[in-house]
């Protein structure tokens, strides 16, 4: 049995990488991908690897588990062109952000052994998180071995309804560019008030590090952390203040929710063609 990946870009490598990590052989896998310098790319960082430029049935023939980890615009034709030879495939996974498995089903003419998750960038450094929903009447062995690929990379969440992977995608799918956002903010705050740029970011950095390592030990609430650090009158309390002051929260938790509604937004355009 092999795990064949559709598409060969960063997160099919952050999650092959993943299982070679846990004692899989790279010649356990093959994968399609178009791309001939990428395929070079995985060639090297894991001897054994089987890849191919094109799909074919061998590829998905008695396939373990076949993963579609392609861009959303492209998730239609990469279905297609499996849909003839994958009812002999266990499970089909995929990764494609906002591509709802009903749609999925339909392009691999009627195929419904399927589970779909939303991965999140950390993944790269076996540090993501993935939201998991499986398709209706999934045997457990086959969710199993599909989950088993993404929690390489991984924590796993699994959602009992599949609209919640939209939630999933606004809160940690797209959650690593607000860490960043606020990791800028917090770097060019240190440089406006005099630190060069490489102190600014040492700062930064180690602010946000520490702070998420001493969240993750603790059984408190981010809540009561932040007031745990929060003495009446002072610095901290000054600075929330003005966060308070300027809606900094309620912005935030809008933002949230935008990126969630703009995922049901691209399940519902890339869906919708037969």
């Amino acid at each position: 049995m092999h795990t064949t990946f559709i598409g060969g870009g960063n997160m099919a490598t952050a999650l092959i990488g993943g299982m070679v990590a846990r004692g899989a052989s790279p010649s356990s896998f093959r994968v399609v991908e178009p791309i001939a310098e990428q395929r070079d790319r995985l060639a090297a960082r894991f001897p054994g690897i089987v890849c191919s430029g094109a799909l074919g049935r061998d590829d998905i023939v008695d396939a373990q588990v076949v993963v579609f980890a392609v861009k959303p615009q492209n998730m239609k034709d990469a279905a297609r062109a499996a849909a003839p030879f994958i009812e002999r495939a266990q499970v089909a996974l995929t990764i494609a952000a906002g591509i709802r498995t009903g749609d999925v089903s339909r392009w691999l003419g009627g195929y419904a052994r399927i589970v779909r998750a939303m991965p999140n960038t950390p993944a790269l450094i076996g540090r993501g998180i993935s939201g998991v929903y499986a398709m209706p009447g999934i045997v457990p062995q086959a969710r199993a071995a599909a989950t088993s690929v993404v929690e390489a990379a991984g924590e796993v969440v699994s959602c009992e309804h599949e609209d919640e992977l939209d939630a999933v995608t606004g809160v940690s799918g797209s959650g690593p560019a607000y860490v960043f956002y606020f990791l800028e903010a917090l770097d060019e705050a240190a440089r406006s008030l005099g630190f060069d740029a490489r102190r600014a970011r040492q700062l930064a950095y180690a602010t946000f590090s520490g702070a998420i390592e001493l969240a993750s030990r603790s059984s408190d609430s981010p809540a009561q952390l932040r007031a745990n650090v929060t003495s009446k009158g002072g610095t901290t309390a000054r600075a929330i203040e003005s966060l308070e002051h300027a809606h900094v929260k309620e912005s935030f938790i809008a933002a949230v929710r935008a990126a969630a509604e703009r995922a049901r937004e691209l399940g519902d355009q890339l869906g919708k063609d037969p």
